[in-house]
């Protein structure tokens, strides 16, 4: 029943239920969490702390007689409630108190000595070592999903909120940050000790600790402190990264209809975060790798879009509480639209429709190719399974079509009052329902039925025709995700009001706008005009959640591409045209690519050149290399390096030579410089190969991005032997973990196509990398295992999830697994028979450009 519940029947997506997975709820509740205190010493070298948590509990009722903690290996010493001593049981995960005086209508006081040494989540040790000797030393937590339980004992689920405190001893060279304001600095022989008290409720998970030697740089919003912490030598880099944080607290601030609630906001870059950032209440921590070069900011709004997210938290998250795991999408899809937000806000609407129009394909690509679920269920193994593109980037989509339908004015109403409604309280999705209802009079029900408590999203075909003599346009749509001979909540079937824009080539251009209501699996719809219209802009302004297949003439969708006022039109209009293909519509893609003013439009005329396998597209796509854009430099490079001619060759190797001023450009030119190796060109490979060794010897800069590409580049050498010994070298320890991250990724990549030998080489290496504790490199091995083609990969990704902590690495593992037992149907005929169809292709390439210029000629 859950299978075809939650899985649509019939798909070939696997499930996203794996085996033992089950319902979650809240635990039963003993009382309310008044108060946490944690009183700790730290001793650094030793990766261990002791201390004691008091924890003040309201009791719900009379007469309970025993408490049970979550507490995962933790060394409980002993517990006291109310100062006498209690028995109490402990099998290394849950801590049951047993009460010698059950509970009356009065606060109790649990005080927990405990101590834990090396833990394996929740509290992080970093440190230099014979490898990497130039490693801070720092200590950070992380407590989401339910890792706080690792570090102290708690009630670690999100439901229970309480306020906290953190008394912290810690040798005096280092600070200590946590949540809420400083209370007191205390020197006491070597070491200092640090209170912190945050005076709002919050739950465990929010709960932090940063120490280390960090460099402080302070800023203000209006009269609040706005801390950066970095490592000593990068306040730089740390201001250039986090300086616009005032500017966003003031934004949101407004948007959310709420002040920033909390007495500071910190920022903590950490090194070897496992996140990209963590919104811990009022502390925020960061990956350092998030802290951006005066190059790297050229062309990088990662890590503003990154600070925005977590700053947006602070509302989402901290201030409003999700009650429990399964309704995260309220938080980390408000988060991530926020990022929709703050761009519009800076870089304008254009920018933002990209923006948005990239998460859509994010969490598009994830129900495609890897499961597809409903963004609120309470169904899983591990809670932190939940975190992914259809929480995120779907969730975010959904925030955009409430706006949409609601409008901007009343957006902000519904928002504003689910904010106030809900402040310092936990919340579940029908609150948001019951907000936007009080404040607009708007039911939604019928789009989070759809889209939020369903899988999926409406997969449209419209084709458009015109009857002249009638003066009557044709509008046919299909939802072609639909099932036949399916009762209503089996069918997919989407029912929305979608709106169909008739463009006139003016000036300005207008628009003539029907809504249509569509709810079948296909509808035509008749339109008498006064003229035939230029082009047909299908969901005009793109705002609700779908994929759609144009189906116009050639005419139409070259007007639609110049003239839509729409940019996200344009690209499907682009998309259309690249699949007629030919050189009509190379040089509209061209004139595109040369004169759109959106930037994200000509990036993706560039995409769609690189679809077209003519000469042609190649020397079309060589104009778009003076771009004053980096990232439609990039598009392009990238573009340049699936047309495979040897002037593109050429272009690419002068790119990668000459340099760029942007890092991500060069890495670019080394991944495509690797990939336009076949066929006629395979000649270049040696010349490739020393050129991606000299980029590697020489270009270590920034995140290792540009070395970084050149491994990608050398990857894409399949059957080239010293291109595996070359990435082999940069999978040892020592290397600059991003590179090697990078390196062990390539492993897998490359394994496709090489001698057996070479295939052993790198399963050993993997196997021994696999044994890492560390969450990237676990990441990086199944990514690098489930690209194979060896059963002998399936036993290393087996004992991989037999033996990590991690519930996203297991998954993944398992998920590894049904990828390499697909890819064993590749023996070596089958690599052959690629091998002669790619050479098939080059040269069909090359006969269809010729005739294709011919004909240009001829007319």
């Amino acid at each position: 029943m859950l299978r075809s519940y939650f899985d649509t029947e019939d798909n070939e997506r696997r499930p996203f239920e794996l085996p033992g997975a089950k319902p979650h709820y809240n635990p039963d509740r003993p009382g309310q969490v008044n108060h946490i205190f944690l009183d700790l010493v730290l001793d650094i070298p030793n990766k261990s702390v002791r201390g004691t948590c008091t924890i003040t509990l309201i009791p719900v009722r009379e007469g309970i007689n025993q408490l049970t903690l979550d507490a995962v290996d933790l060394q409980i010493d002993s517990v006291l409630v109310d100062n006498v001593s209690q028995p109490f049981d402990y099998d290394r995960q849950q801590l049951t108190v047993r009460l010698l005086n059950p509970t009356e209508n009065k606060p109790i006081q649990i005080a927990i000595a405990y101590r834990v040494e090396n833990p394996r989540r929740g509290l992080y040790f970093i440190s230099p070592d014979e490898h990497y000797p130039n490693k801070p030393v720092q200590v950070w937590t992380q407590g989401e999903d339910e890792d706080s339980r690792f570090w102290f004992p708690c009630f670690d689920y999100p439901g229970q909120l309480a306020t906290s405190e953190i008394r912290v001893r810690v040798p005096k060279q280092f600070l200590a940050i946590s949540n809420g304001g400083l209370v007191s600095v205390e020197e006491v022989g070597e070491d200092k000790i640090y209170h912190w008290s945050q005076k709002q409720v919050h739950p465990t998970y929010l709960m932090t600790l940063v120490v280390g030697d960090f460099a402080e740089i302070e800023d203000k919003w209006h009269g609040i402190p706005v801390t950066y912490y970095v490592e000593k030598g990068r306040e730089a880099d740390g201001l250039r990264s986090m300086g616009k944080t005032p500017r966003a607290i003031e934004f949101f601030s407004q948007k959310f209809g709420y002040p920033y609630p909390y007495p500071k906001y910190a920022q903590v870059c950490v090194d070897d975060f496992i996140f990209g950032g963590m919104e811990n209440t009022s502390t925020t921590l960061l990956t350092d790798r998030c802290l951006l070069d005066e190059r790297a900011a050229l062309d990088n709004r990662n890590t503003e879009s990154l600070v925005v997210h977590e700053l947006a938290h602070q509302w989402f998250g901290d201030l409003v509480v999700i009650k429990h795991w399964s309704h995260a999408w309220i938080k980390e899809g408000m988060a991530t639209y926020s990022e929709v937000l703050w761009t519009e806000s800076e870089y304008g609407k254009d920018d933002a429709a990209y923006y948005l129009l990239g998460e859509a394909r994010n969490y598009i690509d994830e129900d495609s190719s890897r499961y597809r679920r409903p963004i609120v269920t309470h169904v899983y193994r591990d809670a932190i399974e939940l975190y992914d593109r259809h929480l995120y980037e779907k969730g975010a989509c959904v925030y955009h079509m409430i706006r949409t339908i609601l409008g901007d004015e009343l957006f902000e109403k519904a928002i504003h009052t689910f904010v106030r409604d809900n402040a310092h309280k936990t919340v579940e999705t029908v609150d948001l329902l019951r907000a936007i209802e009080k404040a607009t009079g708007y039911n939604l029900m019928f789009l989070f039925d759809q889209y939020v408590f369903r899988g999926g999203h409406p997969d449209y075909k419209v084709a458009y025709a015109w009857d002249g003599d009638s003066n009557l346009a044709k509008l046919t749509v299909t939802q072609t995700q639909a099932k036949e001979n399916k009762n209503a909540s089996k069918s997919e079937l989407f029912d929305l009001k979608i709106p169909i824009g008739f463009g006139y080539i003016n000036n300005p251009v207008q628009l003539k706008t029907f809504t249509l209501r569509i709810h079948e699996k296909e509808q035509s719809f008749y339109f008498p005009l006064e003229k035939k219209p230029d082009f047909v802009s299908f969901d005009a302004g793109n705002n609700f959640l779908k994929t759609v297949t144009l189906e116009y003439p050639i005419p139409e969708l070259k007007a639609q591409l110049k003239c839509d006022p729409d940019p996200i039109s344009r690209i499907h209009a682009a998309a259309a045209l690249a699949k007629k293909g030919g050189l009509e519509v190379i040089e509209a893609l061209c004139d595109t690519l040369t004169q759109d003013p959106v930037w994200g439009v000509r990036v993706e005329a560039a995409k769609q050149l690189a679809k077209i396998k003519l000469d042609q597209a190649g020397t079309a796509l060589m104009k778009g290399l003076q771009d004053e854009n980096a990232r439609v430099r990039r598009a392009v490079v990238e573009a340049l390096g699936e047309i495979k001619t040897p002037e593109c060759y050429e272009a690419l190797k002068n790119v990668l030579e000459k340099g760029d001023a942007s890092y991500y450009v060069e890495a670019s030119a080394a991944r495509s410089l690797g990939g336009i190796i076949s066929g006629t060109l395979k000649e270049k490979e040696g010349e490739v190969i020393d050129l991606l060794k000299k980029v590697l010897e020489e270009r270590s800069g920034w995140n290792q991005v540009v070395t970084s590409g050149a491994i990608g580049g050398l990857s894409n050498l399949k059957t080239s032997s010293a291109a595996v010994d070359i990435i082999l070298d940069y999978t040892k320890l020592g290397i600059p973990q991003p590179l090697r991250l990078a390196s062990i990724r390539a492993l897998g990549t490359i394994s496709v196509g090489q001698t057996p030998d070479k295939v052993e080489a790198i399963l050993e290496r993997l196997e021994a990398i696999s044994k890492e504790s560390f969450f990237l490199t676990q990441v990086a091995v199944t990514s690098a295992l489930g690209q194979m083609e060896t059963p002998k990969a399936i036993g290393i990704l087996q004992s991989l999830a037999e033996q990590t902590s991690d519930g996203r690495v297991r998954r993944l593992a398992e998920e590894a697994v049904e990828k390499v037992q697909k890819n064993l149907g590749s023996d070596k005929a089958i690599k052959e028979l690629r091998e002669e169809l790619e050479k098939i292709k080059q040269e069909n390439q090359e006969l269809k450009s010729r005739v294709a210029e011919l004909e240009a000629k001829a007319k």
